[in-house]
């Protein structure tokens, strides 16, 4: 069950305002019925306290329903009982009702209601009148009827407002679902960027730091290599340049933009050409029938890439032997292994990201991936993916 303070909204003054004049005004129809009922000449205690006492008390009650809803149950039965000396309290005692059943507590609402319609009864007698009371089963079918229709009519109410309290904190729960779903998408994006900004550039930049530091490394090259070197370094800046706007092409242009061609196994011989320029030892040996899905030869291409780049930086004058083979329903092997740095010359600065990233990528492939230093020297960089037998294939 709600509580009373979740299920209740605060009210407004006008919306407070029009409730107690709604009840003050069906009070003063009830008592202009009651003192037009009264014998001519009528006089006494009974008809002064009608004119003075009736209506004081009557205010007395609108003024209490104030704080009915601090005080729901105390403030309803007192004006209900005060109700049986004030004709004109009988609307103060209805609004007390209703705002009572709306907590949809029926122990509550049916012992006020019963005392609703027992003080009716009792105030039939209160003032003279000229005519004989009905009989006792009009005089209580009466009350009853008001008082069933003010209790469903509350009732009514306190459901709407449940119903409303629900479907407010659902929207409130979709907002902070939605926001949540937003934040994520927001970290899964920066990951994807980090990611494509390392496999795309990052290769490119290992290599260009490479030969600059061969340049600084060998002051004595003749001039023709020192101007090969220069070259090698002026057009890896400017492929990494090229590159780099290729990305941020594609992150500007949204979800809907078209994103630049992806890599495959077939520009792997483009790869490894790319490293012998730059000054790798590198022999490329590949034995795949037939082609793999375009996820699994992508994932390869950044594998072999990713094992090149870590050559030229950490393996500087090293042989390095790239191997991939595979069939479908085996699976691919990719492997890069280098035979250890021939020489000592100050790499660029290693990111810490380049391996994470790469396991990441081939653990969404569905692939594991491994990598650890040989024993007599050297490095080992290994992935496993998945090929699957497609359909109709056999």
């Amino acid at each position: 069950m709600i509580t009373d303070a979740a299920a209740r909204p605060p009210l407004r003054a006008w919306g407070e305002a029009w409730r107690l004049l709604a009840a003050a005004g069906m009070g003063v129809l009830l008592w202009l019925i009651t003192a037009a009922q009264l014998p001519v000449g009528a006089a006494g205690p009974r008809v002064d306290w009608l004119t003075t006492g009736d209506p004081l008390l009557a205010l007395a009650c609108l003024i209490a329903l104030l704080w009915r809803r601090r005080f729901p149950v105390v403030i309803t039965i007192a004006v209900i009982l005060a109700s049986t000396a004030s004709v004109l309290a009988a609307g103060a005692s209805l609004l007390a009702l209703c705002s009572l059943a709306t907590r949809r507590r029926p122990a509550e609402t049916v012992v006020a209601a019963v005392l609703s319609v027992v003080t009716a009864v009792l105030i039939a007698d209160l003032y003279p009148q000229r005519e004989t009371p009905g009989p006792l089963w009009l005089l209580i079918s009466l009350p009853t009827l008001m008082v069933g229709i003010v209790v469903a009519v509350g009732a009514a109410i306190g459901a709407r407002r449940e119903e409303v309290r629900s479907l407010r904190e659902r929207v409130e729960s979709a907002e902070r679902e939605q926001a949540a779903r937003a934040a994520e998408a927001r970290i899964m994006e920066r990951h994807r960027i980090a990611r494509e900004m390392h496999d795309v550039l990052a290769h490119r930049v290992s290599l260009v730091a490479m030969q600059a530091g061969v340049l600084g490394h060998r002051p004595d090259l003749p001039a023709d290599q020192v101007a090969e070197l220069a070259r090698g370094i002026a057009d890896g800046s400017h492929q990494a340049l090229e590159e780099l706007r290729d990305v941020l092409g594609v992150l500007r242009a949204g979800p809907e933009g078209l994103e630049p061609p992806q890599p495959s196994l077939a520009d792997l011989p483009a790869l490894v050409a790319d490293a012998r320029a730059l000054g790798l030892d590198v022999t490329l040996t590949t034995t795949i029938p037939g082609e793999p899905p375009d996820a699994i030869a992508r994932t390869v291409y950044r594998v072999v890439q990713e094992g090149l780049t870590n050559a030229g930086k950490h393996a500087p004058g090293a042989s390095v032997a790239v191997t991939v083979e595979g069939e479908a329903g085996d699976g691919v092997w990719a492997t890069i292994r280098d035979s250890g740095a021939a020489r000592t010359v100050e790499g660029p600065p290693a990111s810490g990201f380049g391996l994470l990233g790469l396991s990441e990528r081939v653990g969404l492939a569905g692939g594991e991936l491994d990598h650890h230093a040989e024993p007599g020297g050297g490095f080992v960089l290994a992935a496993r993916l998945p090929w699957p037998v497609r359909e109709g294939s056999e």
